[in-house]
């Protein structure tokens, strides 16, 4: 956050001031270059897609309708280009070995120019081994560790919603204290056992070795120790400066000399536009990005750079809102929405009118839903009778009249007179702490819940236990010491919330969910909340289930609950299917159901 642009800056920019333009360039490249080379690793798509952020700041810059959010809506911008490039490659691994350039390592980039060593240098190189799903974010979560970026800025950039994305990147350090660990182990000294392992390997980091290696580290008594004594990921990053840019990128100016410009840039004048820039740069990088400046129609007007803008600004929420641009000039880059819903071909229309879509209504179902723009319709389209949204109220979730908010008590820091009192206004059940069990969600000890606990029971309301994140029906674990806590003091649990995520997609993952299910309620003896369940790999790959197969889960599983008298409600995680959550969530907006939102509308 330090030395960039202050909004002063932003607002002068916006009104065509050359040297506005010039220092928010230069104050924002470094970062826009941070994010996108630790998120590619070294790519050499690397220069394409930060000239491409570049491009359309500086062309939708004049739409921006609130200075103050520019950074925001900078890093948003990032992000998705960071994903469209993604996109826009084909399905062999986007990040082959063989495409990267060999001279920009951003690893090797990073530790030379901040001069890591230690354990700073190992957390550097240990990014090369995670998921290629997780370096967007990592790359995100970097700077905010090191101080640059705060987290309501990751949820606007990553279109998750601030519990998911807590849980997302909890996981991602898990992965990277893993691949740490694997790192230690292959620099220092090693079991012949390992090294006979290791004979096998190309050299080139990989999920699979990455398994393999921290597999062999945690039951090997000599390789042991690469697990030991890890600094905190945080403590390590706090303070650490951005990558300084590669030579020549630093710095690059745009002046507007001479002459006036109105209207629309025609092709004359953009012929003309060379002459009067100047561009104090010599990277490739700096070049192209002042190449597609001319492409955009920067001409000299009075002084002031003008630009005549033919496509709509960026939105400024978030990076995964969806968005239909105007045909922009032939040599300007074409923006790809990251979500497009296709339009109906009048060619394929049957003459006969279409069988109405088979939407089921079950007392149980629910949506666990965070913000997006189609909320309201989609909960009615699916079919739900109940959603929450992880909050207190549904302010920023409304739903349709018919269909019942359930609010929360998230965490320690809920627990206020004010917030209480908006949970009692909501109705009559209320739900407890969500995941206390991961640092990362509400991060409560079982005695800190136990001691707020009776705060909720004051509301006079239904109580729904905290929801774990794993091992509800572990002996001794998290929520067995809770429940077993609650009874010795004479505290009401009325029912019990559970989480299940299954990383194993095949046909076994229905009855290992219902297995869980059905032991914790054996253990408890009490009804049963899922509030959040699905097929999510956190950890592996691939990451996220086939549709055939998170259709053929949603089915069985929503079977068995049905069935299950003690169980209560369920609620899929989640409804929308926007941004990250594309590959997984059921609505691309208000009716426009995944293949998984089909099943689960069918479901009950």
């Amino acid at each position: 956050m330090v030395g960039q642009p202050d909004t002063a800056t932003v607002i002068a920019a916006r009104a065509g001031d050359p040297v506005a333009v010039d220092r928010l360039v230069a104050g924002y490249l470094p970062l826009v270059y941070t994010i996108v080379g630790r998120a590619l690793e070294g790519h050499a798509d690397v220069d394409d897609v930060v000239q491409e952020v570049m491009l359309r700041v500086l062309r939708n810059l004049g739409e921006l309708r609130d200075p103050t959010a520019f950074r925001s809506w900078l890093v948003a911008i990032t992000v998705r280009q960071v994903r469209e490039r993604f996109r826009a490659r084909p399905p062999a691994d986007p990040l082959d070995p063989d495409l990267r350039d060999p001279g920009a390592d951003f690893t090797d980039l990073a530790i030379t120019r901040l001069e890591l060593s230690g354990q700073r240098r190992e957390t550097a190189e240990a990014t090369r081994w995670l998921d290629d799903d997780n370096r967007e974010l990592l790359s995100l979560w970097w700077l905010e560790a090191s101080g640059e970026l705060t987290r309501d800025e990751i949820v606007d950039a990553s279109g998750l919603g601030r519990q998911h994305a807590a849980v997302r990147i909890q996981r991602m350090k898990a992965q990277l204290e893993t691949a740490r660990a694997v790192v230690r182990a292959l620099h220092g000294p090693h079991c012949a056992e390992l090294a006979g392992v290791l004979t096998t390997w190309d050299g080139h980091p990989s999920a699979l070795w990455r398994k393999r290696i921290a597999r062999h580290t945690r039951d090997c008594r000599l390789c042991a120790p690469a697990w030991q004594n890890l600094v905190e990921a945080e403590r390590l990053l706090a303070g650490m400066a951005l990558i300084p840019l590669p030579p020549g990128l630093a710095i690059f100016k745009i002046n507007a000399l001479g002459g006036t410009a109105t209207g629309a840039v025609s092709t004359a004048a953009t012929a003309a536009a060379p002459a009067q820039i100047v561009a104090k740069a010599s990277s490739v990088v700096a070049q192209k990005v002042l190449a597609g400046l001319l492409a955009t129609g920067v001409v000299a007007g009075g002084g002031a750079a003008v630009w005549s803008y033919s496509t709509p600004a960026e939105p400024i929420t978030n990076a995964a809102a969806v968005v239909s641009p105007q045909p922009p000039p032939a040599s300007a880059p074409v923006p790809s929405p990251s979500v497009t819903k296709p339009s109906p071909s009048p060619s394929r229309k049957s003459p006969s009118a279409p069988a109405a879509p088979v939407v089921n209504v079950s007392a149980k179902k629910g949506a666990a839903v965070w913000k997006f723009a189609g909320a309201k319709g989609a909960l009615k389209d699916v079919g739900a009778s109940w959603y929450y949204s992880w909050s207190a109220n549904d302010n920023e979730v409304p739903g349709p009249a018919n269909v019942d908010f359930v609010p929360m008590i998230w965490g320690a820091a809920n627990v206020t007179d004010a917030t209480l009192k908006e949970v009692k206004a909501e109705g009559d059940v209320l739900l407890g702490f969500n995941e206390p069990d991961l640092a990362e969600q509400s991060n409560m000890t079982v005695e800190a819940a136990l001691a707020a606990w009776p705060r909720l029971e004051a509301t006079g309301m239904k109580l729904v236990s905290p929801a774990v994140a794993f091992g509800g029906d572990t002996a001794g674990g998290w929520l067995d010491r809770f429940m077993t806590g609650a009874k010795s003091k004479g505290l009401r649990v009325d029912a019990i919330a559970l989480h299940w995520y299954g990383s194993d997609f095949s046909s076994a993952s229905v009855n290992q969910f219902l297995g869980y299910v059905d032991a914790v309620h054996k253990r408890y003896g009490k009804p049963i909340w899922i509030t959040e369940f699905g097929l999510i790999n956190f950890s592996g790959s691939p990451k996220y289930a086939s549709d055939a197969q998170k259709v053929a889960f949603i089915k069985g599983t929503t079977a068995g609950l049905e069935k299950r008298s003690f169980v209560e409600r369920y609620a899929y995680f989640g409804l929308p299917a926007v941004g990250d959550s594309v590959d997984f969530g059921l609505y691309l907006d208000a009716d426009s159901p995944t293949a998984a939102g089909k099943a689960y509308r069918a479901a009950g």
